[in-house]
């Protein structure tokens, strides 16, 4: 039996700039690759269509392939996680065991009951920072406490990354990052420490449950013009004026050091877009019940009226709300939501409609190429006003407004909602000036409730 360190891949599919896999790398043992399909997440998705396990799975058979040429290869199983490592444990001397921190609930549930696992058979299980610049517990207050407000949090990561943010001079002249994580920066044999492996078949996505889904995926490379024009161009949906890296983030199939290094220099409101995500990370990893509760416990009081017909309409993209109808059926369609409409669609369902964002972020969980537990989440919640903001609940988009600043020429509606302007178009399913009024009386008797008054 082979004495072997296993290197587990889960939310960072890519050889290059991998904290977990470079320490392990670095160990006393061959490092043998190893992929889990999940199937206590798998058995969660309705779609059997859905694209993001097709990405996966063209992922890991790219990964295969590079790590073919390193002459190597990824092991790749199909089940349960404690099980599949039972039967690992039972193939393989596995000394140690080294993989990239996740932080969501059930992420973390499943790490801890494989580490008791490990550990009881003598490995030792060692987990990374990877798909975040900084985790819980590195961007605190002074007196240690975490930030629960964007602004200062943003202020004090700044202040960290560029105490972090070196940079080197090759020997043509070239300057390249440093990934802080992991200096010195990898040498270029430091692949031979991978454990000799022949190539391992991966399992067919038939023999999971699936079927090809043939979505669309935005390609990991974006131009530079791109990122230096992103604060003039992100908020209008008609135009190309996103990354569209949110899957690649969220799979880790391009490492988050490189693109913050990068963006600090080409665009600062593309940076802020990523300490968002790290702030939301951060949200939920110290505050784990934003999961299911509302991070204000007083908006748990909402009497929401959760008319299955109007979320029905909302889902379709037939509200009578063009930009919000562009929205969702730009999201069925192609998994993907322009940012911005992204915010006008849950305001119109939690605001307009009064219906819980639980139910509007479990639709985006289930349609989103990019979806992420706590930046989704983060998401609704402050749509909903129940998130971090500070005086939340008065902001009420009015869609018409939106509309007039955002798509004026409606080019993006009539892109994804075509019969606008026509008969067949619905008409409005709701009248802004009274859901707006209903709305803030509905939030103040809840949190007049909730705060006693």
């Amino acid at each position: 039996m082979d004495s072997v360190s296993i290197f587990w891949f889960r939310r960072d599919l890519r050889l290059e700039d991998n904290a977990g896999l470079y320490h392990a790398l670095k160990g006393n043992h061959p490092v043998l690759p190893l992929f889990i399909f999940d199937q206590d997440i798998l058995e969660g998705l309705e779609d059997r269509k859905d694209a993001r396990v097709e990405f996966i799975h063209n992922t890991i058979r790219e990964l295969s392939d590079q790590l073919k040429e390193l002459g190597s290869s990824i092991l790749v199983r199909y089940g349960y996680p404690l099980e599949a490592w039972r039967e690992l444990l039972s193939e393989y001397d596995v000394r140690a065991v080294y993989t990239n921190r996740d932080y969501e609930p059930y992420a973390l549930k499943r790490d801890q009951e494989v580490k008791g696992l490990l550990e009881a058979g003598g490995s030792t299980f060692y987990t990374y920072k990877d798909q975040v610049i900084f985790e819980k517990g590195e961007v605190v207050k002074s007196d240690g406490k975490p930030y629960t407000v964007f602004t200062p949090y943003s202020r004090r990561w700044r202040e960290k990354l560029a105490s972090r943010m070196d940079s080197f001079v090759d020997a043509e002249g070239n300057e390249e990052p440093v990934s802080f994580f992991l200096k010195p920066y990898p040498s270029e044999d430091y692949f031979k420490h991978l454990y000799k492996l022949k190539p391992q078949p991966i399992p067919p996505l038939a023999d999971m449950g699936f079927e090809p889904a043939e979505a669309a995926i935005p390609p990991k490379v974006v131009s530079r013009g791109l990122i230096r024009s992103y604060d003039k161009t992100r908020d209008f949906p008609a135009l190309d004026g996103t990354s569209r890296l949110g899957i690649h983030f969220r799979f880790g199939t391009i490492s988050i050091r490189e693109k913050a290094w990068k963006a600090g220099r080409l665009n600062d409101t593309f940076l802020n877009e990523l300490i968002w995500r790290d702030f939301y990370a951060m949200i939920l990893a110290e505050f784990p019940q934003v999961a299911t509760r509302s991070f204000r416990p007083e908006y748990d009081n909402i009497e929401w009226r959760n008319d299955e017909e109007d979320f029905r309409k909302w889902c379709e993209g037939k509200t009578g709300y063009p930009i919000v109808d562009a929205g969702m059926r730009q999201l069925n369609q192609t998994g993907y939501m322009h940012n911005r409409v992204r915010m006008i669609t849950a305001s119109f369902l939690t605001k307009h409609l009064l219906i819980d964002w639980r139910w509007g972020e479990a639709y985006f969980a289930q349609k989103l190429l990019d979806y992420d537990l706590a930046s989704n989440n983060g998401g609704w919640q402050w749509a909903a006003g129940s998130g971090t903001d500070a005086a939340p609940y008065f902001r009420i988009f009015n869609p018409a407004s939106q509309q007039e600043k955002f798509d004026k020429d409606y080019r993006y509606v009539r892109r994804w909602a075509p019969e606008f302007g026509t008969p067949k178009y619905p008409k409005p399913m709701v009248d802004h000036k009274m859901a707006r009024e209903r709305c803030l009386e509905v939030y103040k008797r809840a949190l007049s409730q909730g705060s006693g008054l």
